[in-house]
């Protein structure tokens, strides 16, 4: 028998072990995280939420719709400055990630992920509020699609009274997604197995399909973008591989000419509310604070 047969004989049963570990423990802060939000049903499914009650005589109500392949935690470097400028502050996991349900053979998609926002808005009582979103990511492109919903005023649609996005592939034309994402949102056997050998459960094709989503939906989201009379904002960190500068930028600023910019300092990359929480709270607030 030859040797590479006797060593793929005999890491079968290791793989297969493997693939059967159980997650790794929460550390203490993510406990603390998940012991302080609240679960909702959406179709069968639990969301995990977490809300926070903020500035007492303000009605003024924040979204926050977090990025690719993280939860709501992204948000926690900035989550106490903004609870000292807003009324309520809220937070999701999207289907599929965080501490939200992950049904397996599921088609995820971000049509999906814009009801699941919806009905979070309707659980807490808040159809009728004007509702301002600070996106990251994969959520500026759920934020877009509720502002489609928004300014066709679709069934059941978030009234948004603002909407800032940040460092989102917006834009397929200028959007490098990393290598193992380009492997996991195409068909073949090797997805599934790298899905549970990089230990992220989030890391699907299902999930990942919203890269394709981008594109063959680009004219409803781009343009819902670029007809809007919602007010707009990018915070922008320059050393994004996945949406590289200038390239990213001046197209932004090329076909959405409404919207105000703010590029933070060069060393921040791809999540700049988590490298640079300052900067991206103050740009945050210059923007909130201007109209």
């Amino acid at each position: 028998m030859k040797w590479w047969l006797h060593v793929g004989l005999l890491c079968i049963p290791l793989l297969a072990v493997y693939l059967h570990i159980p997650p790794p423990q929460l550390s203490p802060v993510l406990n603390t995280w998940h012991s302080s939000g609240h679960f909702f049903t959406f179709r069968g499914n639990n969301i995990f939420y977490k809300e926070s009650v903020g500035v007492v005589g303000s009605s003024d109500v924040l979204l926050l719709l977090h990025g690719f392949p993280t939860s709501s935690y992204d948000w926690y470097k900035i989550w106490d400055s903004l609870t000292q400028r807003f009324n309520r502050v809220i937070a999701l996991d999207f289907l599929g990630f965080g501490f939200s349900d992950k049904p397996r053979l599921h088609r995820y998609s971000i049509f999906e992920q814009a009801s699941v926002v919806e009905a979070l808005v309707a659980h807490l009582g808040l159809s009728e509020q004007r509702i301002n979103i600070l996106s990251h990511d994969y959520g500026d492109t759920v934020a877009l699609e509720l502002l489609y919903r928004n300014d066709h005023n679709r069934s059941g649609h978030i009234t948004i009274n603002s909407l800032c996005l940040s460092n989102g592939g917006i834009f397929p034309e200028t959007h490098y997604p990393r290598f193992v994402q380009k492997v996991l949102k195409d068909s073949g056997f090797i997805s599934p197995v790298l899905t549970r050998l990089i230990n992220f459960q989030l890391f699907s094709r299902g999930i990942l399909q919203y890269i394709n989503q981008r594109l063959k939906h680009r004219e409803r989201w781009v343009g819902a973008l670029t007809s809007t009379s919602t007010p707009l904002h990018m915070i922008y960190g320059p050393l994004d591989p996945v949406n590289p500068h200038p390239e990213f930028i001046q197209l932004y600023q090329k076909l959405v000419q409404r919207s105000t910019v703010s590029v933070l300092d060069e060393h921040v990359s791809h999540y700049p509310q988590l490298e640079d929480p300052t900067g991206f709270f103050n740009a945050y607030l210059s923007f909130i604070n201007s109209f």
